[in-house]
């Protein structure tokens, strides 16, 4: 075995070209098969060469930001890799997205550049005009008006790799539970260098360069797949197979098909995948999987031990967030304590604090702090005090509520307060009631989020009519229809009840508590 001091992929990992030395290892090696087109590991390395020279060539300099909206094409790895070698800060963009609450992303990430597929386009061209930084625009596999394309800007490039390759990073949007979403930056040297370190720790994950495929299920835009299922195998020599959206029975088929050997999936796929008829399941081949990573949302227990039984013991799952990692547990430690998220690992890493951050006793609950690996330090982008209030000293959180038991595993009690996680995706209230208060029938208005057995969560919404309204299965769909014609469809109520007057504080807050328990009670008492 090659000894770490002298594996030649340190140096080239070193200058952010990891990707390049494994092109040169194994040109012919599938890296993403697609749908919409394949590449191998010389053809990724050539286009991300290719559009890393002609960004420069656009004045789309070392630090400055690139915004990509974009499917699971092979040109959005593409994009994530030529940024990475040509110094960018690249924000994926969820193309779910109306074309103005993606325009607030664009802008706000202060994107020079705006990269966007065509199937897109309608979202991306009202973005654009809301982004007026953004001057270099390409599009991808089509026509876009006021955007140049993408193709024909990448055959004017050199494709061999870059000699002043510099790193980039990426920077990732959320919400938290107030306001618009806020970029998660981490600047300097750890946060450029980190998309580079993961093809050096893909051995975490067994991959095997040259042998291995990942199955990608989610969209790339978001932070787990990004990093899991694009970043950490192709640095790490495993080819990627890509589906656009997710289907349970397709999955197994490109599993078979292909031999997959790793994927990412969310605790709403798992549930999917077992409700298929027996029949079903037993027809495709699956035996070649190795490991199944699961997070960005708690799984049942019995739902986790169903799959283990199916799979056997290859299901791996991390407690994480665009912010920073946690934990991580194999299949065999979580069956000897099934609902832990994994053992905190180096110690002091994750503490249970109270309000002030201050350390709680084992079996104590209370709230998840965590800290950087590497003692950086985030940013919540240009939102000072949103940064400043989720750190307490080296320690910042979440929201999430937990114990440590003694041996120093975590369980998670509850989530973020008001955080609503619907099939691993976040979606945040006060953007929703936002919109539906603009209604001239509500007075006041409280989305929660309800238990759903396949979802886990789903979005409802409470609401408090002003004077002369009269509640009736008309108004929900016309409330409904306000929201979806405002807000992405994955964020909208689906559905919604009226009360005559909403729980609150004495200074006028609504308890959003009391109407999730009064669900909760509803929902277990059925």
């Amino acid at each position: 075995m090659t000894e770490v001091g002298t594996d030649p992929r340190v140096e080239y990992a070193g200058r952010g070209m990891l990707l390049a030395w494994w092109a040169q290892q194994q040109p012919d090696r599938p890296a993403v098969i697609s749908p919409w087109g394949n590449r191998t590991f010389a053809e990724l390395n050539a286009k991300s060469n290719q559009l890393a020279r002609s960004l420069r060539r656009r004045g789309v300099g070392a630090k400055d930001s690139l915004a990509l909206i974009s499917g699971n094409l092979p040109e959005f790895s593409e994009v994530s890799f030529g940024s990475q070698r040509a110094g960018q800060r690249l924000t994926p963009v969820n193309w779910h997205l109306t074309g103005e609450e993606a325009g607030y992303v664009v802008d706000d990430c202060e994107a020079t550049a705006l990269i966007a597929d065509a199937r897109h386009g309608e979202v991306a061209r009202v973005a654009a005009s809301a982004a007026p930084r953004a001057t270099v625009r390409l599009a991808i596999g089509g026509e876009i008006e006021g955007f140049d394309s993408y193709e024909e800007a990448l055959a004017a490039e050199d494709d061999s790799d870059l000699d002043d390759p510099v790193f980039g990073s990426t920077m990732l949007y959320t919400s938290g539970t107030t306001g618009r979403p806020k970029g998660v930056d981490r600047p300097g040297p750890a946060g450029a260098a980190a998309a580079q370190q993961a093809g050096m720790i893909g051995s975490l994950f067994g991959y095997v360069g040259g042998q291995d495929l990942h199955l990608c299920t989610g969209p790339l835009y978001h932070a787990a797949p990004l990093i899991f299922s694009n970043l950490i195998p192709l640095l790490s020599g495993a080819g990627v197979v890509t589906m656009e959206r997710w289907d349970a029975e397709e999955a197994l088929r490109l599993i078979e098909a292909h031999r997959v050997t790793h994927t990412h999936m969310v605790p709403t796929m798992f549930i999917q995948l077992l409700k298929l008829p027996e029949a079903v399941r037993n027809r495709y081949d699956v035996s070649s999987l190795r490991n199944v990573l699961h997070g960005a949302a708690p799984c049942p227990v019995h739902v986790k031990h169903a799959l283990i039984e199916w799979l056997g013991p290859i299901v791996f799952e991390y407690y994480a967030a665009t912010e920073g990692t946690g934990t991580m547990v194999d299949s065999a430690t979580w069956l000897s304590r099934p609902g832990t998220v994994g053992q905190v690992f180096p110690d002091g890493q994750v503490k249970i604090g109270d309000e002030n951050g201050d350390e709680l006793a084992r079996n104590e609950i209370g709230t998840v702090f965590l800290r950087a690996l590497d003692g950086g330090r985030f940013e919540y982008f240009k939102a000072k005090d949103k940064t400043d209030s989720a750190y307490r000293g080296d320690y910042y959180t979440l929201g999430d509520i937990g114990y440590m038991d003694e041996e120093g595993f975590l369980f998670l009690t509850d989530r973020s307060v008001d955080l609503i996680i619907s099939g691993g995706v976040n979606v945040y209230p006060t953007e929703i009631d936002a919109v539906l208060i603009a209604h001239p029938s509500v007075a006041d208005v409280a989305t929660i989020g309800v238990p759903n057995d396949e979802w886990g969560e789903e979005v409802k919404s409470v609401v408090e009519l002003v004077a002369g309204a009269e509640p009736s299965r008309h108004l929900e769909a016309e409330l409904i229809e306000f929201t979806r014609e405002r807000l992405a469809h994955f964020k909208c109520p689906r559905t919604i009840d009226f009360v005559d007057t909403l729980p609150r504080q004495d200074n006028g807050k609504i308890y959003r508590r009391v109407l999730r328990d009064r669900y909760r009670e509803a929902a277990q008492a059925r």
